[in-house]
């Protein structure tokens, strides 16, 4: 089975320019457009066919609360996705302290409507993850016993500030809530893979997700890890669309040759391991 853990099916009138532009970029010749309808919103069956043709399995989907660089593409507006096939999709909460408050309920209201895990996305919300005011997101994911997914990396999107994705920044919050299950996305990308990666491997709740990473590029971004064992700790995601198809990816994945265990590992167990009710 795959498990793509990271995929974006926004309303393209809720996005900025910047967004188009780098979907169009980096999905090739991959016809993300043909989920959409003229009027630019995602049409349920279009995108369940789309997955379903690049093999994947199960999918999450976010939403995101970033005015400042991407725009504001509400949780709502993925519902009747998730609605036409419950099997196949699943909704990530997203939150911002510059516009949600009180943390705790919004995120509570967003995992009341079926999100498998909350997403945090620091650098285009333009916050730190260590901010005690966001230990409040944290305690809920203790208690409901659910999963966070913080952007790791750099963004070239207007607006962002990458300071903000240095995986460091989460050392703390990691000890301080150990049995929440942390998943750096994107794995550190540009100049802090090694940190992530090092966490990763240090820390039994930290794990790395793939989004936006090219396969083949995985051993020269981890040249100072043993990569097999490093990939005990991969999520397979994709940052669909800005990439050229799952399926590709997964090809991509498979010429590492890291052995059939350790790939089904990438591609779906390790996602069961950290998001409830996958059903993998």
């Amino acid at each position: 089975m795959i498990v793509d853990a990271h995929v974006h099916v926004p309303r393209l009138s809720t996005l900025k320019p910047a967004w188009l532009e780098w979907a169009d970029q980096f999905s090739g010749d991959h016809p993300w457009r043909s989920v959409y309808s003229p009027d630019g919103d995602p049409v349920p069956a279009l995108v369940d066919e789309l997955l379903a043709g690049q093999g994947v399995d199960r999918a999450l989907l976010f939403c995101e609360y970033s005015p400042r660089s991407t725009g504001i593409q509400p949780i709502e507006d993925l519902l009747p996705i998730v609605a036409h096939n419950p099997v196949r999709f699943r909704l990530v909460a997203n939150v911002n302290p510059h516009l949600h408050h009180p943390l705790a309920s919004e995120v509570e209201r967003q995992l009341d409507l079926g999100a498998v895990a909350v997403k945090l996305h620091p650098v285009h919300g333009c916050f730190s993850p260590g901010d005690r005011d966001v230990y409040a997101v944290y305690r809920v994911c203790e208690e409901r016993g659910v999963p966070v997914i913080f952007h790791s990396g750099v963004s070239s999107f207007p607006g962002s500030r990458s300071s903000f994705g240095d995986p460091a920044l989460l050392v703390d919050v990691v000890e301080d809530f150990p049995s929440v299950q942390f998943v750096f996305a994107h794995g550190g990308r540009g100049w802090w893979y090694d940190t992530a990666a090092f966490l990763a491997l240090a820390k039994p709740n930290v794990w790395l997700d793939l989004a936006g990473l090219p396969p083949r590029k995985l051993p020269e971004y981890y040249a100072r890890f043993d990569l097999r064992r490093l990939a005990t700790r991969w999520i397979f995601g994709t940052d669909w669309p800005g990439v050229p198809g799952a399926a590709r990816n997964v090809a991509a994945l498979r010429d590492l040759d890291l052995g059939e265990d350790l790939l089904s590992g990438v591609l779906s167990g390790n996602a069961a391991k950290v998001f409830p009710g996958l059903d993998v």
